[in-house]
């Protein structure tokens, strides 16, 4: 059975394609490497023996969005990963945020329509919930208000996937997930940020060799346990395991309505300073850090209650955050060992 992964040459993208692989899928990737890089494909092919084809298609183009699924009419769905994701740029430059994400949405639902494909599994946050206070957040706890047009494009593409479900034979599946993080065991794929990175894990192995001069805790006053901010740590490979279930979980028929949520998470809350210790410990590396003021679009505090997905997908992550960072400095490791063998 063959899938149609957005974003494929992504972090999470590539991950969820191994995944795919390696449970029976046939793969076929659409990315347009404006914020990716067609590296970690061959990471792919080393790891599964596959050699995945990836359209360099801008999904904001309906023409050539058009001409890949024409191609590939034989898909039994669509795992939609692609969209840009960094919160302080949204912040910066909403309209960019609003135009990408959302257009290209609404050019793979058109696609999906005419073409008549029957699967979608769709790429949230949980930056959906908004600054909630009911922690674990479940699938019911109300949208709260969106701390960034990041997070907005996501609430909107959420609600544009429902509306769209009502009307039309597509079965989908919203995938709300926490703070992806870590690598392949193999460090052969891993997150490849272009430019300077935003999320903490990457600063933190980036600051750790070298790349970075000082990593920066962005407040240090928020009402948490050492007063940074609390996320919910997930590694990627638990995040990725999690699509091909919902896929498959589709293809089954075992949903219950047109589109259904799953919160993705390990169901702990993590701060930015237990991190920092976590990784410290497993690198035995000292990590040059200092506490900064708040930054604009960060919620304090968010971690899942993943029952729904352990109970209904028969999904259950299984690694932990010392694996997460252990993971993520081997491949940080592995990135500046290849530089220095070229």
């Amino acid at each position: 059975m063959k899938v149609l992964v957005t974003g494929g040459c992504g972090y999470i993208g590539s991950h969820t394609i191994v995944d795919l692989i390696n449970n029976g899928f046939d793969v076929v990737s659409v990315d347009s490497n404006i914020r990716s890089s067609t590296q970690l494909l061959d990471g792919i092919e080393k790891i599964t023996g596959k050699k995945v084809r990836n359209y360099k298609v801008d999904l904001c183009n309906l023409e050539d969005t058009h001409a890949v699924f024409h191609e590939n009419r034989d898909i039994v769905g669509v795992i939609h990963f692609a969209a840009l994701k960094t919160v302080p740029e949204s912040v910066a430059d909403p309209l960019f945020y609003f135009h990408n994400n959302l257009t290209s949405l609404i050019n793979v639902l058109k696609c999906v329509k005419e073409f008549n494909i029957p699967n979608l599994v769709f790429s949230s946050s949980c930056s959906v919930y908004g600054n909630t206070t009911a922690l674990p957040v479940v699938e019911e706890t109300p949208l709260g208000e969106a701390q960034s047009p990041y997070a907005r494009t996501k609430q909107m593409g959420e609600k544009i996937i429902e509306d769209y479900s009502r009307v039309n034979d597509t079965q989908s599946i919203l995938l709300r997930y926490f703070n992806p993080v870590g690598a392949h065991p193999s460090a052969l794929i891993g997150e490849l940020p272009l430019g300077r990175p935003d999320n903490l894990v990457p600063v933190i192995t980036q600051t750790a060799i070298g790349k970075i001069p000082k990593l920066t805790v962005f407040g240090h006053d928020y009402d948490t346990r050492d007063g940074s901010c609390i996320r919910d740590y997930i590694h990627v490979l638990d995040i990725a395991n999690a699509h091909t279930k919902a896929l498959q979980y589709l293809i089954d028929q075992k949903n219950k309505s047109n589109c259904e949520v799953f919160n993705l998470g390990t169901g702990n809350g993590v701060t930015v300073l237990e991190a920092i210790k976590a990784f410290e410990k497993i690198s035995g590396v000292k990590l040059n850090y200092e506490l900064g003021p708040r930054r604009p679009g960060d919620v304090i505090a968010i971690y899942a209650n993943n029952t729904r997905a352990k109970q209904v997908l028969g999904w259950e992550p299984a690694i932990g955050i010392e694996d997460m960072m252990r993971t993520a400095w081997q491949w940080e490791v592995a990135l500046r060992d290849r530089v220095l063998s070229n």
